[in-house]
């Protein structure tokens, strides 16, 4: 299983690891800074670098085992299996993603439904709602989410065991996604008097670093279900 360094540091914009397995589509790394799709969020890029070789980094996934596949460019050279690497992140892409997962965060507090669906990108990014009664207009949410994002609250991870988890359902805010369990505990993130729900993503350490964010969009996806879409500028 891999060491999951974005988990305990989302600021690691570079490391060096082991690699301990070669795949056709990319490697597999003993420790990794390489945030793998899953939970709305992509995969993290970035660029692999080892004595005599150089190889762009495309994507990342999950893979079996609790590893993370680092997946390669179709033509890039591959390192054996032992070979110690440094791995260095498009960090500018993960740093906008960890803004929006925060600002979604925020807007799942700002608008009272249940939350059916979301995706994180660089740019745009979304979560759906199924809403009992009047929509609030995207000028209201806009107004909202940036009144909570300009005091500045620590953004900080909990964990709790998979039983504490078990126990407090409202900890789980998106009903199309379930946060792992079986590993004996799960991550909690705290937005300090705003927030607090299961999720396994990368975030900001304070909403002061999102800046403000724009509502520019909702569309009807269906009978009470309602797509909010949020950017950056």
């Amino acid at each position: 299983m891999v060491e999951e360094l974005f988990r305990q540091d989302a600021y690691l914009k570079d490391a060096d690891a082991v690699v301990t397995a070669v795949e056709d589509r990319g490697v597999r790394l003993d420790r990794t800074i390489f945030y793998p799709t899953g939970g709305g969020q992509p995969g993290d890029s970035g660029t692999m670098r080892w004595d005599g070789g150089e190889a762009r980094i495309v994507d990342s996934l999950k893979a079996d085992g609790g590893d993370v596949l680092h997946v390669l460019a179709p033509d890039a050279p591959r390192p054996d299996v032992g070979t110690p690497v440094r791995v260095e992140l498009d960090w500018e892409r993960r740093y906008r993603h960890m803004r929006m997962h925060t600002a979604l965060h925020v807007m799942s507090a700002v608008i009272k439904g249940n939350v059916t669906g979301g995706q994180v990108n660089a740019d745009k990014s979304r979560l759906d709602f199924n809403l009992d009664g009047d929509v609030p207009t995207k000028e209201w949410v806009t107004e909202e989410i940036n009144r909570l994002l300009a005091v500045d609250r620590p953004v900080v991870p909990h964990w709790v065991t998979d039983e504490e988890l078990e126990a407090r359902p409202e900890l789980v805010k998106t009903m199309s996604v379930r946060p792992p369990t079986g590993a004996g505990r799960v991550r909690l993130l705290s937005i300090d008097g705003v927030d607090l729900q299961a999720c396994g993503g990368t975030h900001v350490a304070r909403t002061g670093e999102i800046g403000r964010v724009e509502c520019t969009k909702i569309e009807n996806k269906g009978k009470m279900n309602r797509r909010f879409i949020i950017a950056l500028p």
